[in-house]
């Protein structure tokens, strides 16, 4: 994987606020040139103001506003037009890879690989990648740029702070077992 690599996060990778936080810093970090849309976006907004009571619309869309202004040339718009052509098993996805299609995406970063078959992806040269799979790809080529943005996540951490092992923790539940195999070899660097 050459860096930065054009992705396309999937609306399951932004709802949790954890990976989404290591995410927009792997961004911030230069490795990843984060992509998303408006339909991504409310897609996670929906979820999460569904499931966490506490959370408000207004509260995700000052997250997202945020996100959007941190991560440079992160919106996608006018894929619009792709989304009829593109047969994936659920419909509801074509919206994704018509984005990637139009970015110029290499990578999808989702939970949902059965979602995105590889040889629908294919011959749009891109692929779909579990997270945990995308940040230890990261890390095997720039461990320094990974650790740094991990580094930052734990920083920014202020309510409550955490140790880096408490981040690590955190994020392993979030489904990133291998990364963090990976990033307990550094942990002094976090």
């Amino acid at each position: 994987m050459e860096l930065p690599v054009t992705a396309v996060y999937d609306a399951n990778i932004l709802y949790s606020a954890p990976l989404r936080d290591l995410f927009v810093r792997l961004a911030l970090a230069g490795s990843v040139r984060a992509r998303w849309t408006n339909a991504i976006h409310d897609e996670w907004m929906r979820g999460v103001v569904r499931n966490k009571p506490t959370i408000t619309r207004e509260k995700a869309e000052k997250v997202r506003d945020l996100m959007n202004l941190s991560v440079r040339d992160c919106l996608i718009d006018g894929y619009e037009g792709l989304i009829d052509s593109i047969a994936l098993p659920d419909p509801d996805d074509r919206h994704v890879l018509a984005a990637a299609i139009h970015a110029g995406a290499e990578v999808i970063v989702t939970f949902n690989l059965k979602d995105f078959p590889a040889d629908a992806l294919a011959s749009h040269g891109i692929a779909a990648m579990h997270p945990d799979e995308f940040v230890v790809a990261l890390f095997d080529v720039a461990p320094e740029s990974v650790c740094g943005a991990v580094k930052r996540q734990r920083e920014g951490l202020r309510n409550p702070p955490k140790t880096a092992e408490e981040l690590l923790t955190t994020l392993e539940s979030q489904g990133l077992a291998q990364t963090i195999a990976r990033l307990r070899r550094c942990a002094d660097l976090l």
